[in-house]
């Protein structure tokens, strides 16, 4: 009988493990199809209760390795702060406004290391080429919209429900050119400036949030003219402009009215349908949202928009010169019994010798589904991989050489996994900082640095020269933790986050009991990585106390930087409230909810601005301020909206923009060259009229 049994039981982990190894052979090459009825794409959405497909029809999908638990929330948090909280122009973490030209036609992939600070221009109209910034950006050749633009000359900004244009030629005497007024169609969040264009995208808010962009040819810059206007019908997630082509990217639910799916989308004010050969779907996917890809043409804006519907939703996105990535962070419960396997038939199991999450699996993915950028606009869907655990926004991805990196983190620790160009995998680092979450990533060629978060700050460096075989080289631990990380050159690191400082929990019997992190102010580090092996800070500057912050912390856009100039400067925000992390809390996801639900005023507000260089770290040249008023209008827009927008530099000039005014000085000695009230000019303008 005993012999019965061991047969039993050997037979039944054969099975056990041969399951498991189908499971993680399986190709997640799954090819999308195409829509072909109403009824279908119903039953795609689930409204009927049932699929419409044959339970042959639908693969099962299999992880390549264990996942782990790991917080949505955070992943939430980070994409709302990129796209949604533009709405509301604010510049501080989640309540902050924030996110996403080029001219090079090379078809190439880059690696997303380094990117142009500054532009050049000659125009009629100057004298001579210009030197100014331009967005920060985190693919060279890829733009992404934001909230302030300039081409040298002019300054194209958000100020509430208008878009102001700002001549800047004479920067002793600025003044608004025009302004483009849009009170009565949506709330701008975002622009893109491509030679004479300037499209506005933004949400209209009257039934529910849609995207709406207008794009207006900004020739003659006293009077721009509407070329071409457009409706979405989900809420804005993020844009990128390539060359002349523009790309926008929509996610939210299925609107159904009637048992059927709403396919309507406005162009020219014109009611058009999109085809129901333009949805495509996976076929193990049935989902309740949907994600839309547009383009246009901005050299051909006589040309009707183009626009693809994809059965899936998107918690994060990368675009490259030539792919753009969708990711949907969500969760497998198919995997918890293939974890527990693995753990009860491995070492420790054999022994009894559990961890401490043994009886706790909740797997988080992340779904990558990638499409190629066709020459004429167009997407081609190429193929799906699935990793371990969550990422944290763009910067947790990169494409070098038609490859995707990617890094994930959940709760067995943070990992570095490299696709080829059919997300195939080719290799994957070993787990780092397990139990601790993954704060900032940042790809520089073949390395990555990134930085996890407890109590300490591990900062990691990871060669992925072998992309079979990415290894962890070198960890620095020091106190506080960076949520961006900034390339200086090839071998110096910036980071910006927050210093904390570690307090321990004691009983009665003063017996250690448990430890947390108390945050005592922002943070700016200088790192030394030329020895991988040994990464060293070498520099840093502590930036208020605990109750200061920045659009820094989730917008990189909201950075100004530049090597040449030895310039570093970002906007700083401080609050009233005081703010701790324990070892059991998420400080972003704690923080945000805070600041949404705060009443408290500004304490002060203003443009903090630096020198920077390898032998004296960061030294604090001056601080602009933008007043910020006491009461603000309960509106939708102006709701707790912070004034602080951006800073630019053109030539010798620093041009710190808020809603409200535009600021000039001199970039060496910070001294007032000139001001605008842009309120009031505004007024003014309207009242000569």
């Amino acid at each position: 009988m005993k012999k019965k049994f061991k047969v039993i039981l050997i037979l039944f982990f054969i099975l056990i493990v041969s399951l498991a190894i189908s499971l993680l052979f399986v190709n997640n090459g799954e090819t999308l199809k195409t829509v072909k009825s109403e009824k279908q794409l119903l039953s795609i959405y689930g409204e009927t209760g049932n699929s419409s497909f044959d339970s042959t029809d639908i693969k099962r999908i299999a992880l390549t390795s264990v996942l782990g638990p790991s917080p949505a929330f955070m992943i939430a948090i980070f994409n709302q702060a990129s796209s949604v909280m533009d709405t509301n122009a604010m510049d501080a973490t989640s309540m902050d406004e924030s996110s996403i030209n080029s001219l090079d036609t090379d078809s190439s992939s880059t690696s997303s290391g380094f990117v142009p600070e500054s532009s050049s221009i000659e125009d009629s109209t100057s004298s001579k080429p210009k030197d100014y910034s331009t967005t920060n950006i985190q693919v060279e050749n890829v733009d992404e919209a934001d909230i302030t633009k300039t081409d040298g000359d002019y300054i194209y900004s958000i100020s509430e429900y208008k878009v102001v244009i700002t001549n800047v030629i004479d920067p002793s005497s600025v003044h608004i050119e025009s302004t483009i007024d849009l009170s009565n169609s949506f709330i701008p969040v975002d622009l893109m400036l491509y030679n004479n264009k300037l499209a506005i995208i933004g949400e209209n808010t009257s039934n529910q949030k849609y995207t709406s962009v207008e794009i207006y040819d900004i020739s003659s810059k006293d009077n721009p003219e509407k070329m071409k206007s457009f409706e979405l019908h989900q809420p804005y997630y993020t844009s990128r402009c390539i060359n002349n082509m523009f790309y926008i990217i929509s996610s939210g639910y299925y609107v159904v009215n009637d048992d059927n799916i709403e396919r309507d989308y406005k162009e020219d004010n014109e009611q058009k349908e999109i085809p129901l050969s333009n949805y495509k779907y996976l076929k193990d996917l049935q989902t309740s949202r949907q994600t839309l890809l547009a383009s246009v043409d901005l050299n051909n804006l006589d040309d009707d928009i183009k626009i693809s519907a994809y059965a899936m939703d998107v918690s994060n996105a990368y675009v490259s010169k030539n792919s753009i990535y969708l990711l949907d962070d969500s969760y497998n419960s198919s995997n918890d019994s293939f974890k527990y396997i693995k753990k009860l038939f491995g070492l420790k199991g054999i022994f009894g010798l559990f961890d401490d999450d043994f009886y706790y699996s909740s797997s988080r993915q992340t779904d990558i589904y990638k499409f190629d950028i066709l020459n004429d606009g167009q997407f081609s869907y190429n193929s799906k991989a699935i990793v371990d655990g969550s990422t944290i926004n763009q910067y947790s991805l990169d494409e070098k050489d038609g490859h995707l990196r990617i890094a994930t983190y959940d709760n067995d620790g943070t990992r570095v996994t490299i696709f080829n160009e059919k997300l195939e995998k080719l290799g994957q680092t070993e787990n780092m900082a397990r139990g601790e979450n993954m704060y900032s990533s940042r790809f520089v060629d073949d390395k990555v640095y990134l930085v996890t978060y407890k109590n300490m700050d591990p900062l990691f460096v990871v060669d992925l020269s072998n992309e079979y075989n990415p290894t962890v080289l070198g960890e620095l631990k020091i106190p506080g933790y960076s949520t961006y990380l900034h390339p200086y050159d090839e071998n110096h690191i910036i980071g910006i986050g927050m210093e904390t400082e570690e307090v321990l929990n004691k009983n009665s019997s003063g017996r250690v009991t448990s430890s947390s992190s108390k945050i005592i102010g922002m943070k700016m580090a200088l790192f030394d990585v030329s020895d991988v092996n040994n990464p060293v800070q070498i520099s840093q500057t502590i930036i208020g106390d605990r109750r200061t912050t920045s659009a820094i912390l989730t917008n990189p856009k909201a950075l100004l930087f530049s090597k040449e100039k030895e310039l570093i400067a970002i906007p700083v925000n401080n609050y009233d409230k005081d703010f701790e992390t324990s070892e059991t809390s998420n400080y972003n996801s704690d923080m945000i909810n805070t600041y949404k639900s705060s009443s408290s005023s500004y304490v002060a507000e203003g443009y903090f601005v630096y020198n920077i260089n390898l032998n004296d770290g960061f030294t604090l040249k001056g601080t602009i301020l933008h007043d910020n008023p006491k009461k603000r209008s309960s509106s939708y827009y102006n709701y707790n909206a912070s004034k602080m927008l951006r800073g630019l530099y053109i030539d010798n000039n620093l041009y710190t923009i808020s809603e409200n005014a535009l600021k000039v000085n001199d970039l060496n000695t910070l001294e007032l060259v000139s001001e605008l009230n842009i309120n009031n000019e505004i007024y003014s303008s309207k009242k000569s009229k």
